[in-house]
């Protein structure tokens, strides 16, 4: 394995010149991504629709296409679900993404194309591991195995030669077959979509594996490591994996699973390294291990546009082109790909903190922020300020949410939090004063808003007993990687449901 790993390594690194080469010249290809894709696309449905064939430059695209959201292009999508092709990409389309993004009831099934599997999903994986190897030389990842904690896979009936599952499991079907010689446990327990009997099975799989990576959402991670350290008798998985060297790891923000890791791996030498992929395709990689911004991925076939905040309601918002952004703004980003997302709003906001190269940290979603008040709280804030009051306070934080309470008669308004710990706030009420006082000092228009309780008074905060978050996915039927605790809502709806299950 030694010979391998040698290898493996040499072959990830020659991935480099590429990745420096888009870092050195961003727009330029950026601006060969957006002519292929038009090119490619003149004869399909929607190219015809919208005259593709005579666009010449971004400023006509955008004045052809209005920005697209999921229920824009759902009657295309449809048609192809069916069976139809050379619809909005004129390639075939058999593998669809289902994504509900959040624990909403909607699903939405993402077309993910040939080029879209290799020059995007497959080529992001390789790079995040050009990007290790390269940031470790001395890595020896591949002398074992890498447990991968993935989604579902389910066969799509509305036509035999159409297939859709989580991300994460369309990719593992179509692995090629040296990828999957490295990859633990068994495709039969990789793609199960009972997640309790999943975990319990991947757990009695690997335990006895020589693991040396993990890829997967925090949360789902923690279930399985303690599932098995209870199974071994471990006291951490350095003692059940003791070559673990790598975590990779995406969807939510990590920050507030960071000291539980290091309490699971006991290793001051093991790399955390953090992704942006989602079913629309793979946008971003930590490339710096000193820092967690991403880098963004300009050669996937993804071309990329940005909506200023102050823009995103709009019904025609103006975008800007990758050269036009400025640091430090929060921006909804648009994608046009390679499976057929044209202008589409995918629902995440970033922000820019470096224009050479550049590179971003997501700051939270569209439509996940508590605004009832004109407080403008997003996600971002609320991370801030939760890792804030947990290292004052010695708390470990599992899982959260938040919504606005409203005026009451003369009462003014508030938000409201349950959170879950996996180690409760040595004092409580200080725990909701640094959340309280921290959200001012990184919010000017939340500070106005609490200026002597005229308002907003102080967060009420409940503590949830443990396992709330994991009944209450449960009994919505979201259990899994691709389902994701929705952190803030305008509205009560996630509260009042966990509320309520917490009375019972």
């Amino acid at each position: 394995m030694t010979i391998v790993n040698s290898f493996l390594n040499w072959y990830m690194k020659k991935r480099m010149h590429q990745i420096e080469l888009f870092m050195k010249y961003p727009n330029e290809v950026q601006e060969e991504w957006f002519s292929s894709l038009i090119s490619d696309a003149v004869g399909t449905e929607w190219g015809k629709k919208h005259d593709y064939r005579s666009i010449e430059n971004i400023r006509q695209f955008k004045e052809r296409v209005p920005v697209q959201n999921y229920d824009s292009l759902k009657p295309y999508i449809e048609k192809m679900l069916n069976g139809e092709q050379n619809i909005l990409w004129p390639s075939e389309i058999k593998w669809f993404a289902k994504s509900s993004g959040t624990t909403n009831d909607r699903s939405k099934f993402i077309p993910v194309s040939e080029e879209a599997l290799e020059e995007c999903h497959f080529k992001g994986g390789k790079d995040m591991l050009a990007i290790y190897c390269n940031n470790r030389p001395d890595a020896k990842m591949f002398t074992g195995k890498s447990l991968v904690l993935g989604g579902s896979h389910q066969i799509n009936q509305l036509s035999p030669d159409s297939f859709y599952g989580d991300l994460s499991a369309v990719i593992l079907k179509n692995l090629p077959f040296w990828a999957e010689m490295l990859r633990t446990p068994d495709m039969s327990i990789a793609l199960m979509d009972n997640y309790e009997e999943k975990i319990e099975k991947m757990a009695r799989a690997t335990m006895d594996i020589n693991v040396t990576n993990i890829a997967g959402v925090p949360t789902w991670t923690i279930v399985l490591a303690k599932r098995v350290l209870e199974l071994t008798g471990k006291k951490n998985l350095m003692e059940v994996w003791p070559h673990l060297e790598l975590y990779v790891h995406g969807a939510v923000n990590f920050d507030p699973y960071r000291e539980q890791f290091k309490k699971l791996i006991p290793n001051k030498e093991m790399y955390y390294l953090e992704t942006y992929n989602a079913s629309e395709g793979f946008f971003g990689i930590q490339d710096q291990s000193d820092s967690s911004d991403l880098l963004l991925m300009l050669d996937y076939g993804i071309y990329y546009e940005f909506i200023p905040m102050e823009e995103v309601d709009k019904e025609f918002p103006d975008t800007l082109s990758l050269h036009e952004v400025e640091l430090d703004k929060n921006y909804a980003m648009v994608i046009s790909t390679n499976a057929g997302l044209w202008r589409y709003m995918i629902g995440d906001t970033v922000k820019f903190t470096s224009l050479n190269p550049y590179r971003l940290k997501i700051t939270g979603r569209t439509k996940h922020f508590i605004n009832a008040f004109g407080e403008e709280v997003i996600i971002d804030n609320a991370e801030k300020a939760l890792n804030k009051a947990c290292a004052d306070t010695g708390a470990l934080i599992k899982d959260y949410t938040a919504c606005p309470i409203y005026f009451k008669e003369n009462e003014p308004g508030a938000h409201e939090w349950i959170i879950e710990f996996e180690k409760k706030p040595k004092e409580f009420d200080r725990f909701v004063d640094i959340l309280d006082n921290t959200l001012r000092e990184v919010n000017s228009d939340y500070d106005a808003k609490r200026f002597k309780d005229m308002a907003l008074k102080r967060p009420t905060v409940h503590i949830a007993p443990n396992n709330t978050f994991y009944n209450w996915l449960k009994a919505k039927g979201k259990l899994g990687g691709q389902h994701k605790v929705p952190r803030l809502a305008n509205e009560r709806k996630y509260v009042d449901e966990i509320l309520e299950m917490m009375i019972k």
